[in-house]
């Protein structure tokens, strides 16, 4: 389980519907969440035209949140929204969930955090559209 140091809080970098201000973010984060910081992974985004992002592993910038939750179950309920599954491989799952290194926006690291992957077969298969600037929102505003 991804934990801060000894803080027993929960750690993910999200970057898509589940940031602040985008469709999942109510129902699955909200009223959860202990705290949000505007914050970056590496990798490579993509905006679906399903009317999400996916990303890859890489060595561009992807903007997001690292939210921190108290409640481990959390996960549970965000495995469920993205389709994965630890029992199963990880080309069946639509995403799959791995810990990575996050940084602020002043490029200070904040530890790990879990992040939800896509192949990028999958990416290919769903037609996404590489976004170069690492920020995805449904209503198209950026990070500043």
């Amino acid at each position: 389980m991804c934990k801060h140091k000894n803080s027993g809080l929960l750690r993910v970098f999200v970057y898509g519907t589940l940031k602040p201000g985008e469709a999942y973010y109510e129902c699955y984060c909200s009223n959860k969440i202990i705290n949000s910081t505007k914050a970056y992974v590496r990798g490579e985004l993509y905006a679906l035209p399903q009317g999400y992002p996916a990303m890859t592993q890489g060595s561009n910038l992807v903007y997001g949140y690292l939210l921190l939750f108290a409640n481990n179950e959390v996960l549970n309920n965000l495995d469920q929204l993205e389709d994965y599954h630890p029992q199963k491989s990880m080309s069946e799952n639509l995403y799959n969930r791995k810990e990575v290194e996050v940084f602020d926006l002043e490029n200070n690291s904040l530890g790990v955090a879990w992040v939800y992957f896509m192949s990028f077969d999958q990416i290919s298969q769903l037609k996404g559209t590489p976004q170069f600037d690492g920020w995805w929102s449904a209503q198209g505003k950026s990070i500043s």
